[in-house]
């Protein structure tokens, strides 16, 4: 079963992967629900793959869309969710059922998730800089990504050094500070062997002589105040990046992709019970589904998947990963990471999925740090600029607030759900806890 929302060629990609899946067809329905789709992916799913059932909804209501489809299982012994921006192999199917049916008990299975491209590392070395009030130690920004002349950034992964995405404004609307070394992971061009050509756009606070190194070799490039266009060569091929192996139970009652950012090294090969499942790519027992219900509605986007799965765990439901089944995902290609819409349902819905399943002490303790979080952000970036005589950045305080009231707005009805879920509680809250990891 597929969710779509302005899937696009991604959503028709997903769907001809599905169809070529190692089952018997006639034990195997494809199932796409349309969220009110308005770029026209629903026509496109409809006269490309006849054969698919196509379900329409009548306007977008999130990720719980699902349940149109999840609530008529007669005749289903599996529900399979897939991401409209994810891709299954071949033989994706058969060790999921093989593993639900080997033990009644378990509620779901869930694969071995990938991110979509494979990816070759490129070392940025820069001097650095310290800006006042600011406290990083910051090298070179970079502000595009291109492989093959194709844009890349939203795929690329900057990580040990980098200091994440930023929003900025043209021609740099998006960009990431290194620190003195630091690695991009820059995902290849498919099915191409290498070496791959890149591009990177980079700018700096002042010139300054940077370092661009791969695995084999090293590229000294001049970096302006200007954004300047740089090439260098990567070699492939690439290496696998997981995306999620089962999902887990964080301190503070976050919800964390298990593996993630992590390097496919084997580390992951072994079949494993987890705390919860992704809702990017999972299977899901049908008597699970009708004993514990469906995606709880009011959460729109995010969340919705670690609701339901701690909902079954507090019931006695467990959980399987198991490697030898693989995905493919663009994560974060439907909503962006980061985005405004992003953190708003992130952040309210962590604190919904706590009111409705966490003992009162991590609901609490989840809270005041959150509103201990805004009080932080208000002070270093609207009271001191303000007293600084400079300009205020009030958006991400707004924004924190803005997802904290509509969690209360929705309290009330999270707080009827949560004495229904106790009286049908059969697993000890401390024993759930016991999931719970540092990160």
């Amino acid at each position: 079963m597929v969710l779509n929302f302005n899937g696009g060629q991604y959503v028709l990609d997903a769907i001809a992967a599905l169809e070529k899946t190692e089952w018997p067809r006639e034990r195997l329905e494809l199932v796409v629900i349309d969220n009110a789709s308005s770029d026209g992916s629903d026509g496109e799913i409809e006269r490309r793959f006849p054969g698919v059932r196509l379900i329409r909804s009548p306007r977008n209501t999130g990720f719980p869309a699902n349940n149109l489809a999840m609530r008529d299982l007669e005749e289903v012994d599996y529900v399979a969710l897939v991401n409209n921006d994810a891709f299954v192999t071949p033989g994706w199917l058969a060790p999921l059922v093989q593993t639900l049916e080997a033990d009644p008990s378990l509620g779901a299975a869930c694969p071995k998730i990938l991110f979509a491209p494979t990816f070759a590392d490129l070392v940025v070395e820069s001097p650095t800089f310290v800006p006042p009030g600011d406290g990083r130690a910051l090298g070179a920004r970079v502000s595009a990504v291109e492989v093959a002349g194709v844009d890349r950034l939203a795929e690329a992964q900057f990580v040990d050094g980098f200091y994440g995405l930023e929003t900025g404004s043209a021609p740099e609307p998006q960009f990431a500070w290194s620190s003195a070394r630091s690695t991009i992971r820059v995902p290849l061009a498919p099915d191409e062997p290498g070496p791959h050509a890149v591009r990177l756009r980079l700018a700096a606070e002042r010139t300054k002589e940077v370092t661009l190194r791969d695995s084999t070799s090293a590229t000294s490039v001049t970096v302006t105040e200007d954004p300047t266009w740089f090439d260098v060569s990567l070699d492939g091929p690439g290496y696998d990046v997981v995306n999620n192996v089962g999902s887990r139970l964080v301190r503070l009652g976050f919800g964390g992709d298990r593996g993630y950012l992590e390097r496919d090294a084997g580390q992951f090969d072994q079949p494993e019970e987890v705390f919860a499942w992704c809702g990017g790519g999972v299977l899901l027992r049908r008597e699970y589904l009708e004993r514990v219900g469906l995606f709880d509605e009011s959460f729109f986007l995010y969340y919705e998947d670690t609701d339901l799965a701690w909902r079954g765990r507090a019931q006695g439901w467990r959980y399987q990963y198991v490697p030898a089944s693989v995905v493919r995902h663009l994560h974060a290609a439907s909503t962006g990471e980061g985005t405004a819409v992003f953190q708003h349902y992130v952040e309210r819905n962590r604190l919904l999925m706590l009111l409705k399943n966490a003992p009162w002490s991590l609901l609490s303790n989840a809270v005041y740090r959150y509103l201990r979080m805004v009080a932080s952000f208000t002070v270093r970036l609207v009271i001191l600029p303000l007293a600084r005589g400079r300009r205020p950045n009030p958006t991400i305080p707004v924004r924190r607030m803005r997802s904290f009231t509509d969690f209360l707005r929705r309290a009330p009805g999270a707080l009827r759900e949560r004495r229904g879920l106790r009286k049908r509680q059969v697993v000890a809250d401390a024993e759930l806890l016991r999931w719970m990891v540092d990160q």
